[in-house]
Formats: C-alpha cells, structure tokens, sequence
C-alpha cells in the first residue's frame, strides 16, 4: 500500500484525507453529493447543510431540481469554505449510464471551480453512501475522471479527496498509486 496521500500531476496536487468534508478551512469549495432539490439530507449533503446554516438550502431551491451528473456552485455561508458546488451522483443500478453520470459529476464540478477561477476542491465519494454506488468501481471514476481533466485545468491547483472511512482512505490511496505508477 502507499505511504503517500497525494499525487502530482502538472502543477497540480491530488491529496487523499480521512476527514470531514464540512470542515476544509484550506479549500475554496467543497463538493456536495447533494440530492435533486439541493436540500438537507443524510450523509454528505445533510453534514454541509448543517454546518452551513439554512441559507444553503434557501439558496440552492433557486437551482433545483439538479439532474444526475449535473452540478451548481452556491456560497457556504457558515462552513470554512466560501463555496460549494453540488453534484447530484446517480443511484446505482437506477440512473445509467451510472459511470458516465459519476464522470459528470467530477468533471463539471470542476469545470465550474475553473470558469470561478478557484484554486482548490475538495471532493467526497460521491454516490457511495445511499445512492448505493459500489466503492471500488466509484473511486476508480473518480480518479479516472479527475487524473484526464488535470491537463485541461488552469485555475485549480488542488484536488482533494476527503475520505470519510480509514479504509475507503488506504483504498483510494492504493488506487492513486496505480495511477502514479502509469506516468
């Protein structure tokens, strides 16, 4: 297993953490896996809200209802973060293509850290909670995703991934240092 917790790829570093997403005082947004109205729920989505304060969903209900792999930006309002970009993953064996939809969720979550010219995001495994998505197969997307897109980006500067178990973590690092062994 690798020791290392990030990745270089260009300029731009690509970190593993075991975390709280709610609690990035270093990144300038961090990617909600929201859900299609934007709203409190459980897991990821429901801890941004709670530390955000009711002005996040009063302002996403503007935006919603989002599409699977579709993404908005709003303000984070009380957490350390000034942005969060919400990302509707799909629910496994629901909504397919399901890798092309989790694709989108990485992709356009970053092109609009880019188009807001963010320097930094912080991702969670989108779709991995209640939406059911199988753990490996998302975290292969995700750093498939993010890896292709690093050569296109001007803006951001870092990409975090924010681990919410110690083992998704060690996985997730194992993944990177395939990718790592590949360049």
């Amino acid at each position: 297993m690798s020791k290392k917790n990030n990745l270089k790829i260009s300029d731009i570093e690509i970190e593993v953490t075991l975390g709280d997403i709610a609690n990035q005082p270093d990144v300038e947004a961090v990617v909600n896996a929201a859900n299609a109205e934007l709203r409190t729920g459980g897991g990821v989505a429901g801890a941004l809200h709670r530390a955000a304060g009711p002005e996040l969903a009063e302002e996403g209900r503007k935006y919603a209802p989002i599409r699977p792999g579709e993404a908005v930006i709003t303000k984070g309002y009380n957490l350390p973060t000034p942005y969060v970009i919400h990302c509707l993953g799909p629910i496994y064996g629901v909504n397919n293509p399901a890798d092309k939809l989790l694709a989108n969720c990485y992709s356009n979550a970053l092109r609009i850290a880019e188009e807001n010219e963010l320097s930094s995001i912080a991702f969670p495994a989108i779709s991995t909670g209640a939406f059911r998505y199988p753990f490996d197969e998302a975290s292969d997307v995700a750093i498939a995703t993010t890896t292709e897109i690093c050569g296109d980006l001007k803006h951001v500067k870092k990409i975090r991934f924010v681990l919410f178990d110690a083992g998704e973590k060690e996985f997730f690092k194992s993944k990177l240092a395939q990718v790592e062994s590949t360049l």
